[in-house]
């Protein structure tokens, strides 16, 4: 994110991390979470400005398809494993087409809906049930979510496509292939280096044994 005091959107924003982190980089952030610690945040946040303004954080418990920035307002849209829960997902693409400013782009991480194990797991646990619904005590209404749904990057770009979002194939990576035994024995960047040679030389284990991936969206 190279653009200075930018307007962010953190869907799905969970504990705050990302948001305070960028917050404390001199961006204005507006977190959306549906996570059951949401009452603990505001102490993270009193924690965290000890070490530097967070004047620019606003962390909310909201439905994103009824609560969303203005119009053309943002700059970035983080989207850290929240796509895969975003349901109806059409509908959250166009809410992030109408959100972001021409240029804008949309920053994610997501699951490789393409992994072997992340599969055969996710259908030992909701089988071919990829979209569910639950109750929210706090906002008293019925939610739609997605159940685990995710998607390879194939997927992603033809979803997308429906608000003509353009894929950066430069800032497509491949994440998280090793065990985690091995990243506690080799340095951050001595990994990510040699997952980048794995994910590039083979197509297969990209698309099949890699656990994650990363893109970048931009907004025409």
């Amino acid at each position: 994110m190279t653009k200075p005091h930018s307007q962010i959107w953190d869907v799905g924003c969970g504990f705050g991390t990302t948001s305070i982190l960028l917050a404390l980089n001199g961006h204005k952030v507006h977190g959306s979470t549906l996570e059951y610690y949401y009452d603990e945040i505001q102490d993270r946040i009193k924690y965290w400005s000890q070490f530097g303004d967070l004047s620019g954080i606003d962390i909310k418990y909201e439905n994103m398809f009824e609560s969303f920035p203005q119009d053309e307002s943002i700059d970035y849209i983080v989207a850290q494993d929240t796509l895969h829960h975003l349901e109806p997902f059409k509908e959250a693409v166009g809410i992030f087409h109408k959100c972001l400013k021409p240029g804008g782009k949309i920053v994610a991480s997501e699951e490789n809906g393409n992994n072997i194990i992340c599969n055969i797991k996710h259908f030992r646990e909701r089988g071919f049930n990829r979209i569910s619904k639950y109750y929210d005590e706090k906002l008293n209404q019925e939610i739609v979510f997605g159940n685990e749904n995710t998607r390879s990057l194939a997927s992603w770009k033809k979803e997308f496509s429906r608000k003509n979002f353009v894929f950066n194939d430069e800032t497509v990576e491949y994440i998280r292939y090793f065990l985690p035994g091995k990243y506690k024995k080799m340095p951050v960047a001595a990994i990510i280096e040699e997952e980048r040679k794995l994910w590039r030389k083979s197509p297969i284990i990209r698309e099949l044994f890699f656990f994650g991936m990363n893109f970048t969206l931009e907004k025409p």
